[in-house]
């Protein structure tokens, strides 16, 4: 692959070598104060197109360098996170379900969505599912973070479908700047420490400048047991457990943290279920009825552990007059390590002899018996039992299979450490066309980045081996003859698995993971003089560009994580296979925007801001984006603004290449196991689960899913890829900026619809859907996808049919205002010495936010509603901070507001009624910074000031990633107040 990517890097440095032309490719949006300065040349983001005064017509969003000191926060994700326009991605707060990166999810439509650039420059996916880590931005560097609302495929190209997100660098760095950060909660625990250098200098009299940053963060766990509402699992079902005490265990039956209800099936001691029967050991090896369950919350994290090293150099030189030579260089080095409880054997089907030395005598006979009357009842005995003395009945010669569920505490927690390492160049050369075309600029560049990540999966079962150490008829040798082979005993309570036993059947897994990203681009713009409109005082402006680019990725697991069907790992969820591939595309686009109208009244000016821009594909063939927008200035304190965009995302390469796995996704029960309310058992439902692979005897009867997960199929056809995504966004709005006769100060209001919807999504569609699809609406196509192995799909092997493919829609609409307005205490009557006030105001309502995976199928409405199909979408988030400067001083207040929502209308039968809705949230954040002096800032800052506590939703809820700790991490605060203080020094 090493090889295919220079190649590929010589052939694309070879074309930009033969075209000497370009726009310049990074982007920058005008300060505030930008009506001072009308005359200069800017680049927006949003746009390549370089202009005296360009206004962008898509709504754009800035967090400046004054919000990022404020909030001291050690990653701009936590920033991007407060926004109302996103919903939490992955990050520290996500541990059963991280993939060990810190990503941005706007509007809800998925982080493969949002498009995160660096300077204008697409940043490097951390893995094949084509997501950006924004953990490895320099924030040492960082200048300020512009999100864009709607497609700008236009001018981006692929995957800028809700939005983009360009994170904008400090220039011509001079001097030395350092900064420490440290925050701790109140309980005394969750310390993140984050250090960082900067130092750049300017190179014969302003000729050229040369930065380098570099960074340092450490960030300690915080565990479920840490606080008193993460100790015990509540039951999602039931509510038991939400008083935070556990419920019991009958004695006999217990072990450490077995508790009565609120946990998982898979516990100490031993549940299993055979052909006939089932139920739980005791402590003394007994076998009788189900008795308790295990409470898993106390060893996950509600913040992870994180350590990170990154560095930055950045420099820029002119060659000459006109001519400017430019790069960048970014590295990146992060381990987080993911915890969760236990490992054991998930219901996974074991084949044992009855004749097995560790089964008491009374639990022998009573498998016996009820597997015995179950074949003599005419039972389904194919594939279940072993007849090995032929003589047509059960007994203590003969081997049974056993769906055995053991939590193997004896090995200690289950991890998962991700060591993932990131570089990223630019190099590139831009200017002007000299005496020729003094007003037409230009700019070549290429870029290579890498990721390269090891994954170490650690303190899991190895469930081959656990069926060889099952197959034994001694307590010293197991059956296939291997001398390494220790026997062993689930046949008990806590401590029947001696550290002999467990050294055989455990296991270490390892997959490493690689993506190359390499892109080649040119463009050319300025000024069409001669194309100018009567009515307008400048000319047309044009953009002309080539892009070329090549992503490709692989993904490397060991032997264990191959193996069918759930891999060697008791508890992984699935299998992985290797995955190889990639496809190049080649582009070119043009932008336009045309001077209309200048200086009439009413008509201040209007622009129009037109697109277009083919991208081939080399494996999806082409496809087109293109965009038209207005922008217009009624006044000078009043513009109208409007986007309408065809946006596109090509399948990422694991969209193209994943082959056919098993996987674990979050679901709502079955509504044909036991946990089924009698008062829905109908005759119609009996029918459709027979129909499904269930026995009549089984209906009803057979174990419900574990802990809101079920088993899946899921992987890429190669034969039939899934075609690009396409996207219909419009964005209407204006901009206020009222003049107050002096007392409100640089006042901006700025309110703006949006729609996007987008067709043909790729995705798998969700387990919830399919059930739903089958058993409340009938649809065979639904039915057909469901996989059962003795009558349930709890059992590993068993399951739900997804393939990638595209989907109907996914839709998000709404409106998004934002206020910015200030004053003088002076104005009110005091001495100028109080200072200032500076008030900000950002708010998103949700019209609509929902998806459709086929025609036929349900729509699933996100809007205000959290569960299994959906991650919590307020309808409606503000955030609003006030900050009061007096002299050296800054006192300001952040007061963050969550409006209330509600579980999925069709998973409220199955929830305790208290979980069905969570009421409105809102905190508030303090914080004050200090100028000492030119060189020597203090920043000291209180989050979550009144230490309010997370809603209690218990553990099932919603998705395994989000939904943890009894409540939603990512998006409540769950570690109660946090302190912080910073110390920035320059000189």
């Amino acid at each position: 692959m090493k090889m295919s990517m220079t190649r590929e890097l010589l052939l694309a440095s070879t074309i930009v070598a033969g075209l000497s032309f370009a726009a310049p490719a990074f982007a920058q949006t005008a300060p505030a104060d930008s009506t001072e300065k009308q005359a200069e040349v800017v680049v927006v983001t949003g746009t390549r197109i370089s202009a005296p005064g360009v206004q962008s017509a898509s709504p754009i969003t800035s967090i400046g360098g004054a919000e990022l000191q404020l909030n001291q926060v050690a990653e701009p994700e936590k920033l991007l996170r407060a926004l109302p326009s996103t919903i939490p991605g992955d990050g520290e707060n996500v541990n059963n379900g991280t993939a060990g990166v810190t990503t941005v999810n706007m509007r809800g439509l998925g982080a493969q969505r949002n498009l995160v650039l660096m300077d204008g420059k697409r940043m490097t996916p951390y893995n094949i599912d084509g997501r950006v880590d924004v953990s490895t931005v320099p924030q040492a560097m960082l200048e300020r973070v512009d999100i864009l609302t709607g497609g700008a495929s236009t001018v981006y190209g692929s995957d800028a479908m809700s939005g983009v997100i360009n994170f904008v660098l400090k220039k011509d760095f001079e001097g030395v700047e350092a900064d420490i950060k440290r925050s701790i909660t109140g309980d005394n625990d969750g310390q993140i420490v984050t250090a960082s250098l900067a130092m750049g200098a300017n190179l014969e009299d302003g000729r050229g400048n040369v930065a380098l940053s570099m960074n340092w963060t450490q960030r300690d766990p915080v565990l479920l047991a840490d606080r008193p509402f993460g100790i015990v699992g509540v039951s999602s079902a039931t509510g038991s457990g939400l008083d935070g005490r556990a419920v019991a265990a009958p004695a006999g039956c217990g072990g450490p943290n077995v508790v009565g209800a609120g946990g998982s099936t898979t516990t100490i001691p031993t549940r299993m279920t055979y052909m006939g029967g089932g139920g739980q050991f005791r402590d003394d090896g007994t076998l009788g009825a189900n008795c308790s369950v295990f409470n898993f919350n106390p060893y996950n994290y509600y913040q992870t552990p994180q350590e990170r090293y990154s560095a930055t150099a950045i420099a820029r030189y002119d060659i000459n007059e006109h001519v400017e030579a430019y790069g960048r260089a970014t590295f990146a080095a992060t381990n987080i390590r993911q915890q969760i409880a236990p490992s054991g054997v998930f219901g996974n089907l074991f084949m044992v002899p009855l004749s097995n030395p560790f089964l008491s005598a009374q639990a022998r006979s009573t498998i016996i018996a009820q597997a015995e009357a179950f074949r003599a009842g005419g039972g389904t005995t194919t594939g279940r039992w072993i007849d090995t003395n032929a003589n047509g009945r059960v007994d203590a010669a003969d081997s049974l299979q056993l769906s055995i569920r053991r939590r193997t505490v004896e090995f200690g927690e289950r991890s998962t450490t991700y060591d993932n390492n990131t570089f990223q160049f630019v190099l590139g050369l831009k200017g002007d066309l000299g005496k020729f075309l003094p007003d037409w600029t230009w700019d070549t560049s290429v870029q290579m980045g890498q990721a390269d990540r090891t994954n170490v999966s650690a303190g899991y079962t190895n469930v081959a081996n656990i069926q060889n150490a099952l197959n034994a008829t001694s307590t010293t040798a197991c059956a296939n003859g291997d001398s390494a082979c220790v026997p062993i005993n689930l046949f008990g309570g806590f401590g029947t698995i001696t550290p002999a036993m467990a050294k055989y059947s455990s296991a270490t897994a390892l997959e490493q993971q690689s993506y190359i990203q390499s892109i080649a681009g040119a463009s050319i713009g300025g000024p069409l003089h001669g194309f100018q409109s009567p009515a307008a005082d400048s000319p047309v402006n044009v953009v002309l560009g080539y892009e070329y680019r090549r992503e490709e990725g692989s993904t490397t697991p060991d032997e264990c994580l191959k193996l069918a069907p759930t891999s060697c790992l008791g508890g992984a969820g699935g299998n992985t296979l290797p995955v190889s591939g990639g496809y190049n595309v080649n582009e070119v686009y043009t932008e336009i925007g045309v001077p209309l109208i200048s200086g009439k009244p009413l008509v201040e000016s209007m622009n129009l801001e037109l697109g277009y821009r083919l991208a081939d594909y080399s494996l999806t063939g082409q496809n087109t984006t293109w965009k038209a927008g207005l922008d217009w200035a009624l006044t000078d304190q009043f513009r109208f603004r409007a986007m309408k965009q065809k946006a596109a995302r090509a399948p990422n390469v694991g969209e193209l290449f994943s082959p056919f796995v098993t996987g674990l996704r979050n679901s709502g029960s079955d509504p044909c196991s036991i946990a089924q309310p009698v008062a829905q058992r109908t005759a119609a439902l009996r029918a459709l689960c027979q129909s499904t692979g269930q026995a009549a005897s089984e209906v009803w009867t057979v174990q419900d899913i574990v802990a809101g997960q079920v088993g899946t199929f899921e992987g890429s056809d190669p034969s039939n890829p899934p075609k690009p995504e396409e996207a219909d966004t419009l964005t209407v709005g204006f901009v206020w900026r009222p003049d107050f006769g002096g007392f409100l100060k640089n006042t901006a209001v700025t309110l703006d619809y949006y729609d996007i919807k987008i067709n043909d999504t790729i995705g798998l569609g969700e387990p919830q859907e399919v059930l739903d699809g089958c058993y409340r609406q009938g649809i065979q196509s639904f039915c057909s996808k469901i996989v059962r192995i003795n009558g349930d799909i709890a059992t590993p092997g068993a399951g739900i049919r997804l393939l990638t493919t595209n989907l109907e829609y996914l839709q998000a609409s709404g409106y998004e205002l934002g206020v910015n307005t200030g004053f003088d205490l002076e104005d009110l009557g005091f001495d100028s010495k109080w200072g200032s006030i500076r008030i900000s105001y950002n708010a998103n309502y949700y019209t609509k936010n929902e998806y459709q995976t086929t025609a036929t199928s349900s729509v699933i409405d996100c809007n205000g509603f959290y569960g299994s199909s959906c991650d919590p979408t307020h309808q409606f988030r503000s955030v609003q901070r006030t900050t009061w400067s007096v002299g050296d001083f800054q006192l300001s207040y952040n007061w963050r507001h969550f409006a209330a929502i509600e579980i999925e209308e069709t998973l409220k039968s199955g929830i305790f009624d208290a979980f069905e809705k969570i009421d409105a949230y809102n905190y508030i954040d303090l914080s004050a910074s200090w100028d000492v002096n030119s060189a020597l800032t203090v920043t000291a800052s209180v989050a979550n000031v009144f230490d309010e506590d997370p809603p209690i939703i218990g553990n099932e809820t919603g998705t395994t990633s989000y939904n943890s700790g009894n409540t939603f991490p990512s998006n409540y605060d769950v570690l109660g107040r946090v302190y912080a203080i910073g110390v920035n020094v320059k000189f």
